[in-house]
Formats: structure tokens, C-alpha cells, sequence
């Protein structure tokens, strides 16, 4: 493989600045929070929203996302959302009342819906597959942790100052991206769509149903038990009718032949599983320094910030492992080491000190490293070029889910486990709640040993072909 080009780097760094966008607006509004709810006398049910909102958008309107970007051009949809997100994000910190944020952060979750696959999607078609598109997702994957772990620093940073400059900051950050994408990304020919209609029905109907799911998993613990099942079971009838609609249909939004593929099958399940035990972690993560702990904001961002060393290895260390392993073996050895960091923190005292947390947040660092990186490839190896986006989409509406489940399955755990404000009662429902994440990795390594067999040969036969290649390319992440 030839070295890349300036201008094939100024596009990656573009879509990594995208991902890491993301990732770091999210984090920082997390530590937020509490400064919102004071200054604009928000409840803790509107506060909850506030979250909600962008996980509704963001996981909603990802699957019709990622297929617009095949239909309506990568580039066109990549720049159009940027523009979308920049702008609410703006709004978001001008907000003077709890209801103007949450459409703020409702309208960003559906932009970077759309964003985000059209950004991987312009990575998967723009870089040769193989080597190449790998060492580039490598890179990719490491930036949108890197993005998450900075921002709960930053976060805690700009909220000492100002809640709303966790609004403004990421405008800033938005307009810098949207320029440089305008300058390096290139154009592209519109989609061919001859003959080809626009499957209407078919978009409304799957986005209702993730909708209605991840409505009914993220509030799960928040409401009654009759109001959850009602929106589950509304969201199962609309995907029935969704399956319904495509297979009827003569240019389907979802090809369901795509879901023969038993390694994006794998990779998607995997990747909900990975995404709800890590996330659901994190929050107790943080549950258990600032409730029981008493550290502040910014202490408690600062102690979580290791986890970030997977920004540092996903694009040095990983490739050499996948180059001598395979995805399969690498995302299996990543999901071991995530069952390994959440046992180690099961025994959680009262007065753990850091040093004693220490081993559990690095491995998880370093798990997320092995798995999200080659997640990512094998979710979109061997898929046709017109479907990158809806692959891309896919991958990111389980993750999303995954997250969505992760964080309900721990609360409600944790909030049945807690019968006081004592600090003994506090550490039961953590206690409780923390085999939540350890059963959910467990689970993923479970399933990714299925694709151990089928993957381990043409795997190691790829990596020998393209190590030697892989060496021309030497670029700082």
C-alpha cells in the first residue's frame, strides 16, 4: 500500500473530527447536568430528558441515516448535518427553559444520525479495502474514544466557568470541521437512482420502531411497568411492519439479504452488548465516586480518564494485533478483558482509593481498544459500496440500543438493590447493579466465540498479505 496522500489525511482528519465531536459533546453535557438543572429549575424527570432527547435522535434516525447517505449522496448528507448540528448546538446553550433544551438536543441527536454513518461511510468508500481502509478506521476508532474521554475533562472545565459553554464550545469545534470538510472532502456523483423509488414507507416505519424501542429501554426505569411493555410492544408491531414493507418492496430501504451475513450479524450483536456493559459501567462508575464518594465533577473526570488510553493504543497497538490475529481473536481477547475489568470492580468497598480502582479502569481501556476498531471493520467488510452507509448505520443503532439498555438495566438494578440513603445501602445497589455490565460481556464474548472458526483462517490470511504493506504507512494518530 502506497503512503496516503495529504489530501486523503486532510479528509480523515476531517471525519475524525466529526466522531470526535460527538463523542466529546456528549461526554461534557454528562458532567453538566447538574448545573443545568440549578440554573434553569429543571426536575429531575426534565433533566432526565434533556438525555433522552439526543439518545432518541442519535439512535432513532440512525438506520434512516446511514441509508440517506447512500441514496443522497455521502458528502452532501455529511456536510448538510454538520451545518444542523452546529447550529442546535448553538441553541442548546442559548436555551432559557428546560423545553428549548431538550428540542435542542433532540434536533443535534438527529443530525448526528444522519452525520455520523455518512462520516464512516466516506471513510469505507474513500480507502482501499483491506490494509489501508483498516490503518484508517484504526485511526477513526481511536479518535471518537479519545473524544469521549476528553470531554468529561473538558467538561468539567467549561462547566466551572459556565454550563452553557459546553453548548458553545463544540460550535466553535462544528464550524472548524464543516470548513476544512468543504475544502478537502470531495464531491461526488449523485446516486444513481434510475427506476429506483424512495422507500417512504419503509423509512417510517423502522424509524418509528427504534424510536419506540430505545424510548421504551431508556426509560425503562423511570416509568411503570404497563406504559414500558406498551411502548415495547408498539416498537416490535412497527418493525413486524417494517420487515413487511421491504419485503414487498421494489427498492427497499433495507435490503434484508444483508442480514445473511453472519459476521455483521455477529458484530452488530456484539456491539450492543459491548455498548451496554461499558456505558452502564461508566455510570456507576460515576454513581458511586460522586454519591457515595462525595468527589467533585472534575475529580471524578480526571480518575475516569485512563479509560481513555484507548485513543493512544486503538491505532497503534490493535492493528499489529489484528495484523497477527485477526478482528475475530482481537474483538473475542477485548471482550475477555471487559468481563476482567468489571469482575475486579465488583468487590468495591465503602473506601476504595484510587490505586485500588486503578486496574479495572485501564483494562477497560484497553478492552475497548481490541474491540471497537475491528468491530467496525468486520461490520462493514464485504459489504457493497451503496450500502456502506446503511452498514455504518446498523452498527451505530446497536451501539446506541446497547448503551440505551445498558444504562436502564443498571438503574433499574441498582435503584431495586438501594432501599436508603445510607451509605451501606448505597454500596449494596452498586454491588447489584455492577453484574449487569459482567453479564453483558460475558454474553459478547459468548457470542463472538462463534466467530472464532469462520474467521480465524481468512483473517490471518489477509493480515500475512498485508504486513509487510502496512509497514510503507507510518502516521502519528
Amino acid at each position: 500500500m502506497s503512503a496516503l496522500s495529504p489530501r486523503s489525511w486532510g479528509v480523515l482528519f476531517v471525519l475524525c473530527g466529526a466522531i470526535f465531536l460527538e463523542g466529546i459533546d456528549v461526554a461534557m453535557l454528562n458532567v453538566a447536568l447538574p448545573s443545568i438543572r440549578a440554573d434553569l429549575g429543571m426536575s429531575t424527570g426534565e433533566l432526565q430528558w434533556v438525555m433522552s432527547a439526543y439518545v432518541l435522535g442519535y439512535g432513532g434516525f440512525m438506520l434512516l441515516g446511514g441509508r440517506a447517505a447512500d441514496l443522497f449522496g455521502r458528502r452532501r448528507m455529511f456536510v448538510l448535518w454538520l451545518t444542523v448540528f452546529l447550529l442546535f448546538s448553538g441553541l442548546g446553550g442559548l436555551a432559557t427553559e428546560g423545553w428549548m433544551l431538550i428540542v435542542a438536543r433532540f434536533v443535534t441527536g438527529v443530525s448526528a444520525a444522519f452525520m455520523t454513518p455518512a462520516g464512516l461511510s466516506i471513510i469505507t468508500t474513500s480507502f482501499e479495502e483491506g490494509p489501508q481502509r483498516n490503518r484508517a478506521l484504526f485511526i477513526y476508532s481511536g479518535t471518537a474514544a479519545g473524544g469521549f474521554s476528553i470531554g468529561l475533562v473538558v467538561g468539567g472545565l467549561l462547566t466551572s466557568v459556565g454550563w452553557r459553554w459546553v453548548f458553545f464550545a463544540p460550535v466553535a469545534l462544528s464550524f472548524l470541521i464543516l470548513v476544512t470538510a468543504l475544502a478537502l472532502v470531495p464531491k461526488s456523483p449523485r446516486p444513481e437512482r434510475t427506476g429506483q423509488g424512495v422507500d417512504l414507507l419503509g423509512g417510517a416505519t423502522v424509524t418509528a420502531a427504534v424510536v419506540l424501542l430505545v424510548l421504551g429501554v431508556e426509560r425503562a426505569a423511570h416509568t411503570g411497568v404497563g406504559w414500558t411493555l406498551g411502548t415495547l410492544g408498539a416498537g416490535l408491531v412497527s418493525l413486524a411492519a417494517f420487515v413487511a414493507v421491504e419485503r414487498r418492496s421494489s427498492s427497499p430501504l433495507v435490503r434484508l439479504g444483508l442480514f445473511r451475513s453472519g459476521s455483521l450479524v455477529r458484530a452488530n450483536l456484539i456491539g450492543l452488548l459491548f455498548a451496554a456493559g461499558f456505558f452502564g459501567f461508566q455510570f456507576l462508575v460515576v454513581l458511586y465516586l460522586r454519591e457515595l464518594r462525595g468527589w467533585s465533577t472534575l475529580r471524578t473526570s480526571f480518575a475516569m480518564i485512563v479509560i481513555g488510553i484507548d485513543a493512544v493504543l486503538s491505532p497503534t497497538l490493535t492493528p499489529k494485533l489484528v495484523n497477527r490475529f485477526g478482528n475475530a481473536r482481537v474483538i473475542f481477547g477485548g471482550l475477555l478483558l471487559a468481563a476482567l475489568s468489571y469482575a475486579l470492580f465488583l468487590p468495591v468497598g465503602a473506601d476504595w482509593t484510587y490505586p485500588a480502582m486503578f486496574p479495572s479502569l485501564i483494562v477497560l481501556g484497553l478492552a475497548f481498544a481490541l474491540a471497537y476498531g475491528p468491530l467496525t471493520i468486520v461490520a462493514t467488510d464485504g459489504v457493497k459500496e451503496e450500502e456502506q452507509g446503511l452498514a455504518g448505520g446498523l452498527l451505530y443503532t446497536s451501539f446506541q440500543f446497547g448503551a440505551a439498555l445498558g444504562l436502564s438495566a443498571v438503574t433499574a438494578v441498582n435503584v431495586a438493590a438501594t432501599d436508603s440513603d445510607a451509605p451501606a445501602a448505597l454500596l449494596d445497589g452498586y454491588h447489584a447493579a455492577l453484574v449487569v455490565p459482567l453479564a453483558a460481556a460475558l454474553l459478547a464474548a459468548l457470542v463472538g466465540a462463534f466467530g472464532l472458526r469462520s474467521r480465524a483462517g481468512g483473517s490471518r490470511a489477509v493480515a500475512s498479505g498485508a504486513t509487510a504493506e502496512c509497514a510503507e504507512v507510518s502516521v502519528a494518530p
